[in-house]
């Protein structure tokens, strides 16, 4: 258990007026943003999708993002996966959503919420993540591509996957080399029990923008190259994750279909 679980009851459910005001401003403010940044950069109204990164906060703050528009989520830890996944996914169909794989609605044809994991995911907790998240984006590797396929064969389910590049370079990030990002794809495109559905980077931590750019420009070309090579499974890998608070102005602009957004939204974390 992560230090500040001991400190914040990630599954409470009640929030004051004033803080869910707070979020409800903050999820404007980012979907207003994202939709300038789409008419800049000539895309299409709508082609880039908020995914509200909901590490530290409860229940009661992401139901607050939920009802103010917010249409999908991302924990960065599977033990927050573990701890808010019954009592969203109740909320959720109170509201006639279903979230996650584990997600329920009264009605079938009820809008989904997708639930991503968005952090590292360690071998051994791939059992805990699997029965709620749609998709994992944090994958690196081969080697826990495999993990994660024979989880999911063995629970006769196909989850989503997203290869993480390591754009910038820097050695306090994860994910796979740009030079090794094609083959990892390829090969994970072959495996059962989980759909390849694009490429995702966290942006250079530097204050040049050409430079967070052309990571992101970079990103967009393997996949355009992965789509290109027509291999089997790589039909589907057409998402980029990429931008967040502080850059995703710069992501849009260069291709990014999904931005994760934590601080404009919630505010500053309490707890690392």
């Amino acid at each position: 258990m992560t230090a500040y679980m001991d400190h914040k009851n990630l599954a409470n459910e009640v929030i004051d007026d004033a803080r869910a005001r707070e979020i409800t401003d903050g999820v404007h403010r980012v979907l207003d943003r994202i939709a300038a940044a789409e008419e800049q950069a000539g895309r299409e109204a709508g082609s880039v999708r908020l995914l509200a990164a909901t590490k530290t906060r409860d229940i009661g703050e992401i139901m607050a993002a939920i009802d103010a528009g917010v249409r999908m989520i991302g924990e960065n830890r599977p033990q927050e996966v573990t701890a808010k996944a019954e009592g969203l996914a109740r909320r959720c169909a109170e509201r006639g959503f279903s979230l996650g794989v584990a997600g329920a609605a009264p009605d079938a044809a009820a809008e989904h919420i997708p639930f991503h994991l968005i952090g590292q995911l360690q071998s051994n907790k791939i059992g805990k993540v699997l029965p709620v998240v749609d998709t994992i984006e944090s994958v690196d590797s081969i080697d826990l591509a495999e993990k994660i396929s024979r989880r999911a064969v063995a629970r006769g389910i196909t989850v989503g996957v997203l290869l993480e590049v390591n754009e910038s370079g820097e050695e306090s990030k994860s994910g796979c080399d740009p030079a090794h990002a094609i083959r990892i794809a390829q090969k994970i495109g072959t495996l059962d029990g989980i759909e390849l559905q694009g490429l995702m980077t966290i942006g250079a931590h530097v204050h040049d923008e050409t430079v967070i750019r052309r990571g992101f420009s970079h990103l967009r070309k393997t996949r355009d190259l992965i789509l290109a090579s027509g291999e089997p499974g790589t039909d589907r890998c057409r998402e980029l994750s990429m931008g967040m608070t502080g850059d995703m102005e710069l992501a849009i602009a260069e291709g990014s279909t999904i931005v994760r957004v934590g601080t404009a939204i919630f505010g500053e974390r309490a707890f690392i």
